[in-house]
């Protein structure tokens, strides 16, 4: 049977949910809400959830995607992705607290697929390793950052990365992946949605711990200053060759432009807000018609970055 991947709800294999939880056995867990496991807080539920505590869970996982063809979502810190109100009709992955270590060795250090980026800036700042301190402005994880080659104030993943651990969990394959196989450009990758990252390295230099703090103080002072806090997701599209996106949308005249739950931050208009208890539709519908918008008053069609789980495709 074939897995599917992540994505639009399409058609699931009738009984892949039931099959994937009779492998999963007593790890899974039915009916999951997703919301909560995301930045923006809403969203629906998950047919079937599993935490992958151990090499033995990732075995058992690897085998209920294979076996039943579910279609799986790995997610990690949730803060690139809005998951439909419908909620998504496959298997979501979360690595659990043992893919959560950080270990230093000279001018490497290896970062489990779940630490957060917040915390790999801060911990390798405060060891005098410098390089990564731009990664304390990114509320993600270490294996999103793997994945969309995540980056911030002039920095992205792809420039420090050495080399991965992979998990196909179609194929079962495991694979140490160096940079030059994962295909980076500008907030993409070859890593897929059935692909789990279980740990990176990064190349690092070593500095002056006081100045590596100072510089991380300064980019939480500059992203205090010019970014809202609350139910978002940082950046929702792209920024287009030689361009803002924020900027386009503002020039736009969408700054606190409103559907329902949603509405553009007033603060940086490529941030969307959603209410407390609001509607991930409307935060995907909002997404739909600034791009609209931007496309007819301002002659151009941004990208999202912005992962979307579980919509129709027409949506």
């Amino acid at each position: 049977m074939v897995a599917r991947a992540a994505g639009g709800r399409g058609a699931v294999e009738p009984g892949a949910v039931e099959q994937a939880a009779a492998v999963l056995g007593a790890r899974a867990r039915r009916d999951r809400p997703i919301g909560p496991l995301t930045t923006y807080r809403v969203g629906g539920r998950a047919a079937l959830a599993v935490e992958i505590a151990s090499s033995d869970d990732l075995r058992v996982a690897r085998d209920a995607v294979s076996a039943s063809g579910v279609p799986v979502l790995v997610v990690g810190k949730g803060s690139n992705l809005l998951v439909a109100d419908a909620g998504f009709p496959g298997l979501v992955v979360q690595l659990g607290n043992a893919f959560s270590t950080i270990e230093m060795d000279g001018t490497r250090v290896r970062a489990g697929a779940g630490v957060g980026l917040p915390v790999l800036a801060r911990r390798s700042a405060h060891a005098g390793l410098t390089g990564l301190e731009w990664a304390v402005g990114v509320p993600g994880s270490v294996g999103g950052a793997v994945r969309m080659n995540a980056g911030g104030h002039g920095s992205e993943t792809s420039e420090r990365l050495e080399r991965c651990c992979l998990v196909d969990l179609w194929s079962g394959d495991e694979e140490v992946a160096g940079v030059d196989r994962l295909d980076y450009s500008y907030r993409h990758s070859s890593v897929t949605s059935h692909h789990v990252v279980l740990w990176a390295d990064f190349t690092v230099s070593t500095g002056d711990a006081d100045a590596a703090e100072a510089e991380i103080a300064e980019i939480v002072r500059w992203r205090r200053q010019h970014q809202p806090g609350g139910q978002n997701a940082g950046s929702v599209f792209t920024n287009p060759p030689g361009d803002s996106a924020g900027r386009l949308i503002e020039t736009a005249g969408l700054k606190g432009h409103r559907i329902g739950s949603a509405c553009v931050s007033t603060k940086h208009a490529n941030f969307f807000q959603a209410d407390p208890g609001g509607s991930a539709d409307d935060v995907r519908a909002l997404v739909g018609e600034v791009r609209r918008l931007v496309a007819e008053r301002v002659g151009v069609t941004l990208r999202t970055e912005l992962r979307l789980i579980g919509f129709e495709p027409s949506t």
